[in-house]
């Protein structure tokens, strides 16, 4: 450890690492003859001492074998078995030792520390009951019994022990920290503040402290005398690492993100070789989309803490947000070989794998971390996700899991709404989201949005990540009030949906990375509705109301397969908008090419081994035929690689199945101008990529099935009247791609024509999409007044 990174660690009187020989006598312990071993044993406790316990351990066992038994080396012996060989044996040790000096507190404590690091937590406790009741001023045991008392939370025991504690040894920073922790477990900001102020006051150099205090404004609500007396700091003492990072937390928190990113840049110039400024900065960078800067620092972090194993975590996530999945893949699959398996780390490697195109292993992942925490909601989340790119799930078991995740929410005692329940008034919209930018989101839903009547509805944006694109700027336009909620857990949004009146809340986010659906577990407003935004099937989720459809994604007999209600729409359930600057549609490439192009530029995760092996079938049955792969995993050669074995195990060579990487969307959407046929993927259809290949003039051959993500096309085609494009059954597929790729000339006429029929939609038409929509929600808005009268 650094010197540097000192500044960052634990600053209180802890149990030194060794135990000298006075400490026996100080305990007022007879003695012990020392063996011929004593020189050896001292240059174990010497090596033990230095952070070396590998090598204190050979020689503290020759120093036991030369004859040296004294209880203080064999207790320097059973620390160095406690970190670095085996620790069953270590503190099988220390109970010898304890038993052999019953009137000795340091074999007690040390037994006492090694169960708490094991994870067991009651025997830890007893063992420092036992300290006490040897050495009732034993600061170490009085802390660590009133830490072990706040985890299980019996806040008011916890405070006897600290108090006792600080009224000891005054100087304690750590006993005053916990103190604090104490007092903020009981609600008492105040009183937490004071501690934490002592704490930091007695080790300035120590973060924790100063974090803490952070919190306790948080819950106070005097987060601006604590920024301002941070601001105060800064001034006295400019080169003060802990204080900018102090700031820079506090300035997150506050959702001031570029002033907080700024305070934690200044503590890292001060503490350049700290791990944890490095880890908030990158933390601070990564909750933006300044996602280069955030691996930039992660990268460092990892530098300077290669064995911290949440630094590596961290950095796959933001690869996976940088849609470098492969490589996310390989740091957590070396975090888990190095570590074993961690729930975090499987949640994400099953969010890695299934954007891989790896559906069935990105299950089986999930689902083990559903096994290490059955009861935690993460893994739940993961599942959730991967589910619906699983080639056969049935809309039952994907409620079922949905369902699962949604009931492993927290939930507070349900709020009593002042909402005035009056079904004509105008009414308050809520949009909770993190994708209001230029994102599927965006494209699929501020149309609508932009065509409510204003004299019925007005809109308050819950906003995540928020951007300051084009379409964010079409949002921002049409908000009454604009919301960042970054920083906010799901119970402070719930409260701020209330304190803003909000009458109907749309969550556009679902479980997805943005997604902050379980805030709605707290009732964030009286009706809530699911639309678009991770909308592959039912949330699952009890306090969800509605969940806007249309009669193609749901028909008659599928409201079994859904938690909320269905609030279906007369025409599609979303209002495309296409881009300005999408390219004139160019004539039908077969005619100048000779053969047709297939197409599919959907995410890989949609690519089912099934897909393939029917494309694979299309390609065989027309030797001729191409097929174009795009999406952003191909940029990557390994996933390129894999995915041409794939079509090669089928027979098909990989001359005639072309993969392309990434490219922005201007150059995305012109290379539909390259393709003849779009084949979608199933079980989980295209959705904003169907709509843009539609505008695009290449319509579209589907799959429907019974979930909600496996009918987006089934929705979009029926549409715009393409209905005859939507297969019954697999063997109905084939043959409509067969059909049309032998008919260019009807082909070729259907392209030419496309766009002006899709503008002309139902698709595009945003005004008669916003009465539509505006119309279910006041029937939404009406049904829960008609539940209060």
């Amino acid at each position: 450890m650094t010197a540097a990174d000192t500044m960052f660690d634990r600053a209180a009187p802890q149990a030194h690492d060794v135990v000298p020989l006075a400490d026996l006598h100080a305990a007022g312990l007879p003695s012990v003859e020392r063996g011929t071993g004593t020189l050896t044993a001292a240059r174990g406790v010497a090596l033990l001492a230095d952070g070396r316990p590998a090598e204190a351990l050979v020689v503290l066992r020759q120093a036991v074998a030369a004859g040296d038994a004294t209880p203080v080396t064999r207790l320097n012996l059973a620390l160095a078995e406690d970190q670095a060989g085996d620790r069953a044996v270590a503190r099988r040790q220390m109970q010898e030792i304890a038993d052999l000096l019953p009137d000795w507190d340091e074999p007690k404590l040390r037994l006492a520390q090694a169960l708490r690091a094991a994870g067991d937590m009651a025997a830890a406790a007893l063992a420092y009951e036992a300290v006490l009741a040897i050495n009732p001023r034993r600061e170490e045991a009085l802390v660590s019994l009133g830490v072990l008392c706040l985890g299980s939370g019996d806040a008011p025991g916890a405070m006897a022990l600290l108090l006792r504690c600080c009224t000891i040894a005054p100087n304690n920073a750590e006993a005053w920290d916990a103190l604090g922790l104490a007092a903020l477990q009981t609600g008492d900001a105040a009183a937490a503040l004071e501690a934490f102020a002592e704490a930091r006051g007695l080790a300035p150099r120590w973060l924790e402290p100063a974090l803490h205090m952070i919190d306790a404004a948080c819950v106070g609500g005097t987060v601006e005398a604590e920024l301002a007396r941070l601001e105060r700091a800064a001034v006295t003492d400019p080169l003060d690492p802990i204080g900018a990072t102090a700031r820079g937390v506090l300035l997150e928190r506050m959702g001031r993100h570029d002033a907080a990113v700024d305070a934690l840049e200044v503590a890292v110039t001060l503490a350049p070789d700290a791990p944890r400024p490095t880890l908030l900065l990158a933390s601070a960078l990564a909750r933006t989309t300044r996602l280069d800067e955030a691996e930039k620092w992660l990268r460092r972090a990892i530098e300077l803490d290669p064995a911290e194993p949440r630094l590596r975590n961290d950095l796959a996530a933001v690869l996976m947000r940088k849609h470098r999945h492969a490589e996310a893949r390989t740091e957590l699959a070396a975090l888990i070989e190095a570590h074993g398996d961690q729930v975090g780390a499987l949640c994400n490697l099953a969010t890695a794998t299934v954007c891989c195109g790896l559906q069935a292993d990105a299950v089986s992942i999930a689902e083990r971390a559903i096994a290490l925490a059955p009861e935690a909601g993460l893994p739940r989340r993961a599942l959730v996700n991967a589910l619906p790119y699983l080639d056969g799930v049935t809309g039952s078991e994907l409620l079922a899991a949905l369902v699962a995740c949604s009931d492993r929410a927290t939930r507070g005692v349900p709020p009593v709404f002042a909402n005035l329940a009056d079904p004509d008034r105008r009414l308050r919209l809520g949009v909770l989201s993190g994708s209001l930018r230029t994102h599927p989101v965006g494209w699929m839903t501020i149309a609508g949005f932009e065509a409510l009547d204003p004299a019925a509805f007005e809109l308050v944006v819950l906003a995540q990540h928020a951007a300051h694109d084009a379409i964010a700027r079409r949002f921002r336009a049409i908000a009454r009030g604009w919301y960042d909620v970054d920083s906010t857990d799901d119970a402070g949004i719930s409260a701020l949906g209330r304190s803003l009146g909000i009458d109907v809340l749309i969550d556009l986010g679902g479980y997805g990375d943005a997604g902050r659906v379980l805030a709605c577990a707290h009732r964030v407003a009286p009706v809530q509705i699911k639309w678009v935004g991770m909308q592959n099937h039912s949330s699952g989720l009890a306090e969800m109301d509605w969940f806007i459809t249309d009669r193609w994604e749901t028909p008659p007999g599928f409201e079994r397969l859904y938690s909320e209600r269905l609030l279906q729409l007369p025409d599609g359930y979303i209002c495309y908008s296409p881009p300005p600057y999408a390219p004139d549609v160019g004539k039908l490439p077969a005619l100048a090419n000779g053969y047709v192009t297939f197409g599919c530029f959907n995410n890989l995760a949609k690519i089912t081994p099934r897909a393939i092996a029917t494309w694979a079938g299309i390609l065989r049955a027309m030797p001729d035929a191409r097929l174009v792969l795009k999406t952003h995993q191909f940029s990557d050669h390994e996933a390129a690689a894999h995915m041409h074995a794939a079509f090669a195990a089928h027979g098909i060579a990989a001359a005639r199945v072309e993969l392309r990487g990434a490219s922005r969307h201007r150059a995305f959407l012109g290379e539909y101008n390259q393709i003849d046929i779009v084949l979608d993927p199933f079980p989980y259809s295209g959705g904003l990529t169907t709509c843009e290949a539609l505008w695009m003039g290449v319509p579209t051959v589907t799959l429907p099935g019974e979930i909600f993500a496996s009918r987006h096309s089934a929705s979009h085609l029926s549409n715009v009247g393409l209905g005859d494009w939507v297969a019954d059954d697999l063997a109905g597929y084939v043959s409509i791609a067969l059909a049309r790729a032998a008919d260019l000339p009807a082909l070729a006429a259907l392209r030419a024509g496309l766009r002006a029929r899709v503008k002309a939609s139902p698709l595009c038409d945003a005004p008669r999409f916003g009465r539509h929509l505006g119309a279910a929600l006041r029937r939404t808005w009406r049904d829960w007044c008609a539940s209060r009268a």
